[in-house]
């Protein structure tokens, strides 16, 4: 026991005294609450401005929509015009020759496309206003307008209506308004032309960019299933575009045998509606058929066995030998994204909804099933 206590005694000597506590270090306001990170009412602020936050950020983004709308599409053409800006590069001919070449005939495409619509239709149109004085005068001869109009002084009211400047309002109006969407129409234009050519110069470096943000470990695979999906929707583009001329042309040698008036514009017509998925041939067919029967009943019943026909042989012949080698989906996975992407984005929406359901059906075959088949 003695050497216990001085055993203690000299523990004590070497152990360091513990401070007492100064005053001013003392609570004289008590003892402290909670922390507030565990204050209800913090929590209930943080996750207001979080909800906040969000829908700010949701109004920006449909704000932008259209922007947006934009750079997807010229994204989606860039990469759809890659593998023929790459065949020319295989024969030995620069990426910046090879992107002018093929620039210029989308350029090309679309000047011809002009020119093939606007003359028909200004005539149409001209025709048309030539046209309404006899249109009056033969409502002016109808003696059921005569009593009409004497019992209710409708051509006085409509002289009224052009005198007083009414008319004149009117048609300003429609003319500013239609001159605006004009305007918006060739802006949006002349913008995707020029983001296109930018993303079409720029692909290689957007690429390798994006790649540099995956993980080392992953990034060899990732390059893989990424080049994959970048050449289906290429491969998606182009087949596309050669179906398109395969209607385009096969309509304009059909309506060139009829003589049938404006034969290239209306094969233009069925070439660009074309583009748009499973709707988009019926809605050519139906507009050169309407055309058609303006000009007479054989010429309309012709057209409308013709498209009948010609329907059949490229939904069951020409468009799966195009396609099945540049997207692997099912039909129904097929039509289903295209429903999708035409109820979010319209046509633009139908257009990019095949490539990308082909993606994700990549992504899935590749990636979900080997790790759920590793379980």
């Amino acid at each position: 026991m003695p050497q216990a206590s001085q055993a203690s005694q000299a523990a004590d000597v070497t152990r360091p005294a513990v401070p007492k506590a100064r005053p001013e270090f003392a609570e004289p306001y008590g003892k402290p609450g909670k922390p507030l990170a565990r204050n209800p009412f913090l929590i209930g602020l943080t996750g207001g401005l979080g909800v906040l936050t969000a829908w700010a950020l949701a109004q920006a983004l449909i704000t932008a929509r259209s922007v947006i709308v934009l750079i997807v599409v010229a994204m989606f053409l860039a990469v759809g015009l890659n593998p023929a800006v790459e065949a020319l590069q295989r024969r030995r001919m620069p990426r910046r020759g090879a992107i002018s070449i093929v620039f210029g005939g989308v350029i090309l495409f679309f000047v011809l496309f002009g020119l093939a619509i606007v003359p028909p239709v200004s005539r149409e149109v001209a025709s048309f206003v030539g046209a309404v004085p006899g249109y009056v005068r033969e409502l002016l001869a109808n003696p059921t307008l005569r009593a009409l109009d004497s019992d209710y002084q409708i051509l006085t009211r409509i002289g009224d209506y052009v005198t007083n400047g009414g008319l004149a309002q009117a048609v300003a109006g429609g003319l500013v308004g239609a001159g605006a969407v004009v305007f918006d129409t060739f802006f949006s234009g002349f913008t995707l032309l020029v983001l296109t050519l930018y993303f079409l110069g720029s692909l290689s470096s957007i690429k390798d960019y994006l790649f540099r943000l995956v993980p080392s470990s992953r990034r060899e695979r990732t390059r893989a299933l990424g080049d994959e999906i970048l050449g289906g929707i290429g491969g998606y583009v182009a087949g596309n575009l050669l179906i398109s001329v395969i209607a385009g042309v096969t309509t304009w040698v059909f309506l060139a045998v009829l003589n049938m008036p404006y034969a290239l514009a209306l094969a233009l017509v069925v070439a660009v509606t074309d583009l748009i998925p499973l709707v988009g041939a019926t809605i050519g067919a139906v507009l050169v058929t309407l055309v058609a029967l303006l000009q007479s009943w054989t010429l309309g019943v012709a057209c409308g066995i013709f498209f009948l026909i010609y329907q059949q042989v490229e939904n069951y012949l020409i468009y799966p030998r195009v396609m099945k080698r540049s997207v692997d989906v099912a039909p129904a996975v097929t039509v289903i994204a295209a429903l999708f992407g035409g109820a979010l984005m319209g046509i633009v929406g139908a257009l990019l909804a095949i490539p990308v359901a082909a993606a994700i059906a990549l992504l899935i075959r590749e990636v979900v099933l080997p790790r759920q088949a590793r379980l």
